[in-house]
């Protein structure tokens, strides 16, 4: 439990009033520790996420660490078009496929972990599907992998958001600390409406790439 009621209004932009509100009446994940509220990144994150709220602060990097990538370069040459799929366990497998992975096998234990994540419930963004914090997929590599992918037909994740998914991000992650970062860094960018502009179109690589380069 590594926030205060100080620190998690400080991150959401609210009062801390507020904040006790939708502890009592929104369902805002929190734990009474000798009488004070304490909260979990992790909670924090989901929440906020459901409820489109940006966090992204919930994981600036520690000091003397921060990340060596660009958002946008972690996307560069991984966003595709026309991803087929007439259901959701389809979408992942095609979404999986389509993972810069080193093998075959590789992408099926993805496109199964996907799934199994999916069935444990969605994180849908008006029609956005997005990673789940405590999900991560985490493989072998040397630096994060961010996928955009932008399907053929919308498809019904049967999410709380009652639109169907049509875009789905995806994040391959070498620790949970680089997925944490990096989703908060996605739902952060989610939150401007230039760049959901670009991705309704949906806008070509270029263009969503480069208001990336000067939001995230």
């Amino acid at each position: 439990m590594d926030l205060n009621l100080r620190d998690a209004a400080k991150i959401l932009n609210v009062s801390e009033s507020k904040l006790s509100r939708w502890i009592n009446d929104e369902g805002l994940p929190a734990f009474m520790i000798n009488g004070r509220y304490r909260f979990n990144r992790i909670d924090l994150l989901e929440w906020a996420n459901h409820r489109k709220i940006p966090a992204a602060a919930l994981y600036h990097p520690p000091e003397g660490r921060g990340t060596p990538y660009q958002f946008d370069s972690l996307l560069e040459g991984n966003i595709h078009y026309g991803v087929p799929g007439s259901d959701k366990k389809a979408v992942m497998a095609a979404v999986a496929d389509r993972l810069p992975l080193a093998s075959p096998r590789d992408k099926a234990l993805a496109a199964q972990a996907l799934w199994d994540r999916e069935m444990k419930g969605s994180t849908v963004i008006d029609g956005i599907a997005i990673p789940h914090a405590r999900s991560p997929l985490i493989f072998g590599v040397d630096r994060p992998i961010v996928t955009l992918c932008f399907l053929k037909e919308a498809v019904s994740f049967k999410a709380a958001d009652v639109a169907p998914v049509n875009i789905v991000w995806t994040l391959v992650s070498p620790t949970i600390r680089a997925h944490l970062a990096i989703l908060a860094k996605v739902a952060a960018a989610l939150h401007d409406a230039e760049l959901r502009g670009l991705l309704s179109k949906p806008a070509p690589a270029p263009d969503i790439l480069a208001r990336l380069r000067t939001i995230a």
